[in-house]
């Protein structure tokens, strides 16, 4: 009997390919398609399934990691896969504390979304092999600490440094130090512009 697929993607022209990868399979059955996370979460509460192809970058109320959790909690026994073309450095780690089965990357397909399904219902977790590195200014991501990472995530929200320092309860000095760090890696000339640019390659966002 063929898996049943729920698929939560907003971006018409991608949904309508995970939709020809499913419907092409014999071993695969298009449940439902929608353009948000939520209402697939709202789905799940009626229909059982077998797998959610959610996307992370998603409208509504909550981000497809957020229904992702919500779903393998309420619902272990449904297969998660995570596809996202945003390489904000968290989310595979989020995801794998939220204990969801896979994690595509749409842009790198280090694997073929339909092996990464085929993997994932006979019970194996696919994760990318590496996480993807990217530039951000002179610097690669390798190059910024985990602790960099957290303080550029609050200074693309326009947090102060009073205010960074407050919610990672660290001195104001140390997140000072930081940025300046970051800036010197990078080559960038001010707080703004590095924030900037770390929001607009994707690197950290806020959600």
């Amino acid at each position: 009997m063929p898996y049943s697929v729920v698929i939560a993607e907003d971006f018409r022209m991608i949904r309508e390919i995970f939709e020809n990868v499913i419907t092409q399979s014999p071993d695969y059955v298009l449940e439902a398609s929608f353009p948000t996370a939520v209402q697939a979460y709202e789905h799940l509460k009626v229909h059982s399934t077998d797998l959610v192809l959610m996307d992370v970058l998603i409208p509504g109320s909550m981000n497809g990691l957020d229904v992702a959790e919500l779903i393998k909690k309420e619902h272990p026994e449904t297969k998660v896969i995570i596809v996202t073309s945003m390489p904000e450095l968290s989310y595979e780690k989020r995801a794998r504390e939220a204990g969801i089965d896979s994690f595509w990357q749409k842009e790198v397909q280090e694997v073929p979304l339909l092996e990464i399904m085929n993997r994932t219902m006979a019970g194996e977790n696919v994760y990318p092999s590496s996480q993807k590195s990217l530039r951000l200014g002179e610097a690669s991501t390798e190059e910024l600490t985990e602790r960099e990472i957290e303080i550029l995530r609050e200074l693309v929200t326009g947090a102060s440094n009073k205010e960074i320092a407050d919610k990672l309860s660290v001195e104001t000095s140390t997140v000072k130090m930081h940025i300046s760090n970051m800036l010197q890696k990078t080559g960038y000339h001010s707080r703004l512009e590095l924030a900037v640019k770390a929001r607009h390659y994707g690197l950290v966002i806020n959600d």
